[in-house]
């Protein structure tokens, strides 16, 4: 956990560590995202990434794959009924309902 430290040096709040990645573009352009979520579903592992210049609150779903050379790659999901399944998923793990009657 970190601090914030306002200027008169009294902590302000504490915030909580989360994960960020930096991703290159098609046009070897670096940008970070934080990880929202991972999620392994039908046997392929998938992440959730919030770019961390986020004016529209928007968030990408990348697919993990293993490339020749044995480094870990992050690439779009062509297949439209898979898109489908994953999003569905990440919008109900970060973005469900919340039941306030639960005990």
């Amino acid at each position: 956990m970190a601090d914030i430290v306002k200027e008169n040096g009294a902590p302000e709040e504490e915030l909580e560590e989360v994960d960020v990645v930096t991703l290159t573009d098609e046009n070897g352009e670096e940008l970070d995202f934080v990880v929202l979520g991972e999620a392994e579903i039908e046997g392929s592992v998938y992440m959730a990434l919030e770019p961390v210049e986020n004016p529209e609150g928007e968030y990408v779903v990348l697919k993990k794959v293993e490339a020749e050379n044995g480094e870990i790659d992050l690439i779009t999901i062509d297949d439209d009924d898979e898109f489908e399944r994953v999003s569905d998923f990440f919008e109900d793990e970060l973005f469900g309902e919340v039941d306030y009657d639960a005990e």
